[in-house]
């Protein structure tokens, strides 16, 4: 199992590392207890230092764009160096230079049971021992989607892709395809992935790195693309009025995680129920963020709003790359190879991807999950927001079950443009000194953040110890 778990291979400090969570793990003998007692002494006069991860980040530079696999990760909004790191366990983090921190990004939302769960982990290696991709029909398919379809209130029918992005141009694709219309209308600063029509005022990096409408996407990919800013209904009244019977959808996040934490106001989603419903279009959900995150069904439980169609990612892929949408039957049979609408993948529904999230929808199920999540999110939330205030910082925030936000202005922040009035330069202060306390949130502004079930009141406590300090420093 340590084979399979390690991280950082070929790393020469890697076994420095191991050996150290190894001691933490040996039985209080007399000579071990002196040994953690010395481990734990030097590492308290330890300086916060990320040199090796300069020098693996600078060497990244030359071989990937910008040094990164994902444009967040550089840091460009934040300052600083990239963090590279080596292990995860349960809320916590490790990296290169051996620096420990408290994750609240939880790989972007899939490790909502935590890092390296052994249920999880164990499954996968009786899964590996059997093949780790097949491109074609497995058992374990059926499995996930009967979860998945009984957990959340729009699906009838599934298909699992390989992420997120994917998931969202899937369904675009098969939205067009059922109405017969072109034009859909998207919400400003929420992020669908980074396919061509989707890449008009999105959130999530495009946001973080203040890029353009990015360049290489035609024109003609995005001329049916139409926007609106988030809990704005006329502007999506007026929208249909103008392009009367061409709207094939409506795509949102229900709950904002790329522009930061915005909640729908009261009536928003129901009003964009209503109107969908009124001109044949279809109201699509993306709850890649928010699925099995704000609740077993995801936002549409939580609100009680049934969308046509559904998005998924993150969490039903337990950690391991995996997207998937959903939604009436009458419209997912028009999937290939039941209907004409073409979409396929080799890897779409592979054995490992299906067991971890199999596994982690398990864990879920146990009674007082959710409670669980809404009670240490809600304390992290408000501590961290009371210490800013106390400290004299203008800031506001909020959070769903395992999921938060908070922004340095007074707010309301009700979409992004109100999100973009927060004090960027201050967050970037506040996030470089949480760092070095030992706190990993996400480098953006412009991004949710995450608990887990693995977060303890000791993670809380320690981390709202470590705002405190430095919201005092900034």
């Amino acid at each position: 199992m340590a084979s399979i778990s390690a991280g950082g291979v070929g790393l020469s400090w890697r076994s420095k590392l191991s050996q150290r969570q190894r001691q933490r793990q040996r039985p209080s003998s007399p000579s071990c207890l002196s040994r953690i007692e010395m481990t734990v002494s030097v590492e308290k006069k330890k300086k916060f230092t990320l040199q090796k991860s300069e020098e693996i980040f600078n060497a990244a530079k030359d071989l990937m764009p910008g040094g990164v696999n994902s444009p967040v990760r550089a840091f460009k909004s934040v300052g600083g160096q990239p963090i590279i790191f080596d292990s995860v366990k349960g809320s916590h983090m490790w990296d290169v230079d051996g620096n420990e921190y408290i994750d609240y990004i939880g790989s972007w939302g899939p490790a909502i049971i935590g890092h390296a769960n052994d249920k999880v982990l164990a499954a996968l290696v009786e899964t590996m021992k059997k093949g780790t991709s097949f491109g074609a029909p497995c058992y374990l398919e059926n499995v996930l989607a009967e979860m998945v379809i009984s957990a959340v209130p729009s699906i009838e029918m599934v298909r699992f892709v390989n992420s997120g992005t994917e998931a969202c141009m899937s369904v675009l694709r098969l939205a067009r395809a059922f109405t017969g219309r072109q034009k859909f209308i998207k919400f400003e600063g929420c992020y669908h992935g980074h396919a061509d029509p989707f890449l008009i005022k999105a959130g999530s990096g495009v946001a973080t790195l203040g890029l353009p409408d990015s360049p290489g996407v035609p024109k003609a990919a995005t001329s049916d693309t139409l926007t609106s800013p988030y809990n704005d209904i006329s502007t999506v009244e007026n929208l249909f009025k103008t392009h009367k019977g061409e709207i094939a959808a409506v795509i949102l996040e229900p709950v904002v995680g790329n522009s930061g934490f915005i909640i729908p106001k009261p009536e928003f989603l129901n009003s964009l129920r209503k109107i969908t419903k009124e001109n044949n279009a279809l109201l699509i959900f993306d709850e890649v963020m928010t699925g099995f995150r704000l609740a077993y069904g995801g936002a549409q439980e939580y609100f009680g709003i049934t969308p046509d169609l559904t998005t998924l990612g993150k969490i039903i892929g337990g950690g391991l790359p995996v997207g998937a949408y959903g939604g009436r039957r009458e419209i997912m049979e028009m999937v290939a190879p039941a209907g004409s609408m073409y979409q396929a993948g080799t890897l779409s529904g592979n054995p490992l991807a299906m067991t971890a999230g199999i596994h982690t929808l398990k864990r879920l199920q146990e009674a007082g999950s959710y409670e669980y999540l809404d009670k240490i999110t809600g304390e992290l939330t408000q501590g961290i927001l009371d210490s800013g205030k106390k400290a004299g910082h203008e800031m506001c925030g909020g959070y769903i079950s395992g999921m938060f936000g908070f922004f340095f202005t007074n707010g309301p922040v009700n979409s992004f443009d109100d999100a973009k009035k927060s004090d960027s330069a201050k967050f970037a202060k506040f996030y470089r000194g949480m760092l070095e306390e030992g706190v990993y949130f996400a480098p953006s502004q412009f991004e949710a953040g995450f608990t887990s079930l693995a977060h303890t009141s000791e993670d809380i406590r320690r981390t709202i110890a470590a705002a405190e300090k430095v919201f005092r420093q900034i």
